[in-house]
């Protein structure tokens, strides 16, 4: 009698004389069940509610399938995720561990599915300031701005004393002809030239910039803006802005010595600066030679330009030589000697900006903060704040679910890979849904630790 086959079973070679087959018949499974965790952050946090209140939605109400909560939810979880194409949500929108996030199981309508793909979201993220007749979804920007702030402030139990805000442009490549593309000379591409602020690992400003501009313009309207709701809830808590050497203008640091604002910010160097600090330098190099090892001196002195500084500032030198030449660095600080030694000052308060760095490119390689791909400014600064909430959601299960844990330092990227990307079978009944994870997760232990926290944090 001959075999019976099926078209859709597939067989491979066998193990311990044990036919291996596989089908497409195993129902309703999710690969991404650990994204529950995001689910709960988002409770114990409401970023999305306070996000999707950003909008304003002028559709029909009895003609609309998803609202602009669901639809916010579903990019913000996506990109979270590691979805970054509105495409992924066509595929999305059927599957049921990102149902349960967005808090919709069944489609109002019998021809759509449970969420929306990529047509519904790409009107979402075409949104415009003012609604439109073809443009009925709008967003506010200020209010989308201030809530990154508010994010930030409410992740604090108590006040801090001191507070150190970075900040940095970085470069966005663009590939086509958006609006506002321009060649920019150091990153040899046509990219935007945004600008980033943050706290530690809180993002408090992402703003897409052309990129024909000076690093540094447009710092003092986000700062003023930032630093005056931080000091409308913390009135007393001390503020240091610390940045590289594209951001050391004397408006920024004249703005900042008249509202009470300390900074440390690289200086560029010059022949004038290097003749000053010519002794050290020679120092240096003897002693490098001496033991074979790079050798450092630090001068703490006063200085001023030709003609843009409008008064003599404290300037830190680092004299150093190594690998068989000079290395001279340059800070320029409103903070007193008395406050901070030159070496500590250098060492310990100005490299630690390099940690920023790691920030943003969690942002744009982990969460695809310059994928820009859009015609306009204004829709890719939208798409950067998805991806944006996206980090601050994170962020979050970072802060609250995983301190004392092995991924307590962990990379978006790297929570994502090991605590939000498992495999589950879902059985969906009138009175529950099941996700039945893997059973040999290895972070099971971990897991259910950041679920615990965040079940106490939502309370």
């Amino acid at each position: 009698m001959p075999t019976q086959c099926s078209a859709d079973l597939f067989g491979f070679a066998p193990v311990e004389r044990r036919r291996v087959e596989a089908a497409f018949d195993g129902g309703a499974v999710t690969s991404d069940a650990g994204a529950l965790l995001l689910g709960a952050t988002d409770r114990a946090i409401n970023l999305v509610g306070r996000f999707a209140r950003c909008f304003t939605d002028g559709r029909r109400s009895d003609l609309i399938e998803h609202d602009v909560a669901t639809l916010v939810g579903q990019r913000v979880f996506g990109i979270a995720l590691g979805y970054e194409d509105l495409n992924d949500h066509d595929v999305l929108r059927h599957d049921p561990a990102m149902a349960v996030l967005a808090g919709k199981l069944e489609a109002k309508r019998l021809d759509c599915a449970p969420l929306a793909g990529k047509s519904t979201l790409n009107r979402l993220e075409l949104s415009r300031p003012e609604p439109t007749r073809y443009h009925k979804i709008a967003f506010n920007g200020e209010a989308i701005e201030d809530l990154f702030v508010r994010l930030f402030l409410e992740a604090h139990c108590t006040p801090p004393r001191q507070i150190i805000l970075d900040l940095d442009a970085t470069d966005d490549p663009l590939h086509g002809h958006q609006e506002g593309r321009f060649f920019h000379g150091y990153y040899d591409c046509y990219c935007y030239l945004p600008l980033y602020v943050f706290c530690g690992r809180h993002l408090l400003c992402a703003k897409l910039r052309r990129s024909n501009i000076d690093g540094s313009a447009g710092a003092i309207e986000e700062l003023a803006r930032i630093i005056a709701q931080i000091r409308a809830s913390w009135p007393r808590v001390r503020i240091l802005l610390r940045a590289d050497s594209g951001f050391a203008r004397e408006a920024l640091m004249a703005w900042c010595e008249q509202h009470r604002v300390d900074y440390v910010f690289g200086l560029a160097r010059n022949a004038r600066l290097e003749a000053k600090i010519a002794p050290e330098l020679a120092q240096a190099k003897v002693l490098a030679q001496a033991s074979g090892q790079p050798a450092r001196y630090f001068k703490d002195f006063l200085w001023t330009t030709r003609g843009s500084w409008s008064r003599r500032r404290r300037v830190i030198a680092k004299a150093e030589w190594t690998q068989d030449k000079a290395n001279p660095r340059f800070v320029v600080t409103s903070l007193k000697p008395k406050a901070t030694g030159a070496r500590h000052l250098y060492e310990q308060v100005y490299c630690a900006r390099g940690e920023m760095e790691n920030r943003i490119k969690e942002c744009q390689t982990d969460l695809f903060a310059d994928r820009t791909s859009t015609g306009t400014m204004r829709a890719n600064q939208l798409r950067l704040w998805f991806a944006s909430m996206a980090y601050a959601l994170l962020c979050a299960l970072r802060r609250i679910g995983l301190p004392h844990t092995q991924f307590a330092e962990a990379s978006c990227g790297t929570i994502r890979l090991k605590l939000l990307k498992i495999g589950a079978l879902v059985r969906i009944s009138v009175r529950r849904i099941k996700f039945a994870m893997a059973s040999g997760c290895p972070w099971q232990h971990e897991w259910s630790l950041v679920h615990a926290r965040l079940r106490n944090a939502a309370a």
